[in-house]
């Protein structure tokens, strides 16, 4: 199929944008507390240098939601190929913390190269991918193209995308063609996402439904004497837990924790940040809301109002301690998680999208939804 002059004038575009769009990305994994090296990844240079010998399946995961399928996948395609390679990638600063914690044997996890020549043919130079397959719907059609030119057979599995960004695709038909052509199998979750695949002028006979991956994540990793350790150190004392993606997720927790505390004094919010680097924002923003802090690297000192998970690889066991759990920011595999140590979820639903995962769960009861701090104190209350 001939590239379509979107596509020709997208590949002319990023290769003038390359160095901007390296520096930034290179600046905010730095940010995020990588080091030089791994930031690197992005320009398509191999931190592990070394590709090994047989069989090696590249699974690209852009997402933390996507990482949680994917490495699903890669644990239960490990079992059915022993001897193969995997190699996981992903774009966000998020998603290394989260993978070290669940790598499965014989598995790689380098960030993906930015969308543009010089890095993905420096990528695929080096890692020589057998099977590429893409989980979930983020589409890049640099990516794509390229690794179909090279001969590598590739899936698009988990296919799922907002309605907008799938009615995007379809007002690009040519484009939309173009990049899903490239894919020997499409496998969506629901018959929906299927037929939206079609409509996007997918090839039918390449599309079918499967299980959603994401209900086969495996549960958080618990250290059971780390577990015993922070469950002696809080001991009968009642917490509850809020996780935070992004600056300003704290904002509802805390005022709600406020409310809460005139009823329960000696009541805990842990603060569970996705990354270490958001643990400074997250002090400055206690000491303004007038609360007493207290973090788990200072070790001994006995929790404050507020405590700061901020060593990595823990969220199992505050789930586990804390058993109610506030997604300020709800993604497909923050009910999972939560459900899976037996947790309740609170959500905030003014940070749902139209087609949020989670809908399922909250439709039928198993997710709570709240809307501002007093509705939150509410449910945690309850």
């Amino acid at each position: 199929m001939k590239p379509p002059r979107l596509y020709r004038a997208w590949v002319a575009a990023s290769m003038v944008l390359v160095p901007f769009l390296a520096r930034n990305e290179i600046r905010k994994l730095r940010k995020a507390g990588l080091t030089s090296l791994r930031a690197h990844e992005t320009l398509g240079h191999a931190t592990e240098l070394r590709r090994g010998t047989g069989a090696l399946i590249w699974v690209h995961a852009p997402s933390t939601d996507a990482c949680h399928a994917a490495l699903a996948l890669i644990s239960r395609m490990g079992l059915a190929l022993p001897n193969a390679q995997f190699l996981i990638t992903s774009s966000s600063a998020a998603s290394a913390p989260l993978v070290a914690a669940r790598r499965p044997p014989r598995c790689i996890h380098q960030f993906a190269p930015l969308e543009a020549p010089g890095p993905i043919q420096r990528f695929l130079k080096h890692w020589r991918p057998d099977a590429a397959i893409h989980v979930q719907g983020n589409l890049r059609p640099q990516l794509i193209r390229t690794t179909h030119a090279s001969g590598t057979r590739m899936a698009l599995v988990n296919a799922q995308m907002p309605d907008r960004t799938a009615e995007r695709w379809r007002k690009r038909p040519a484009l939309a063609a173009y990049i899903l052509e490239a894919f020997d199998l499409i496998l969506a979750p629901d018959d929906a996402m299927a037929q939206a695949m079609v409509d996007m002028h997918a090839p039918p006979p390449r599309v079918a439904r499967v299980v959603d991956l994401a209900g086969m994540s495996a549960p958080l990793r618990t250290d059971t004497a780390a577990l015993a350790n922070v469950q002696n150190t809080f001991g009968a004392r009642p917490v509850w837990c809020a996780h935070i993606s992004q600056a300003g997720d704290e904002k509802t927790a805390l005022a709600a924790h406020k409310t809460l505390l005139s009823r329960w004094p000696g009541l805990c919010l842990i603060l569970v940040p996705d990354h270490t680097a958001h643990v400074h924002d997250l002090e400055h923003a206690i000491a303004a809301s007038g609360l007493s802090q207290s973090k788990e690297s200072a070790g001994a000192e006995p929790p404050a109002q507020v405590h700061v998970a901020d060593t990595s690889d823990v969220s199992g066991h505050w789930h586990q301690l804390g058993q109610i759990i506030f997604f300020a920011r709800p993604s497909q595999h923050s009910f999972l998680d939560a459900a899976q140590t037996g947790a309740v979820s609170v959500m905030d639903g003014r940070n749902l999208g139209s087609a949020d995962p989670n809908a399922a769960w909250i439709s039928a009861g198993a997710a709570h939804v709240i809307s501002d701090s007093t509705e939150l104190a509410e449910k945690v209350q309850a």
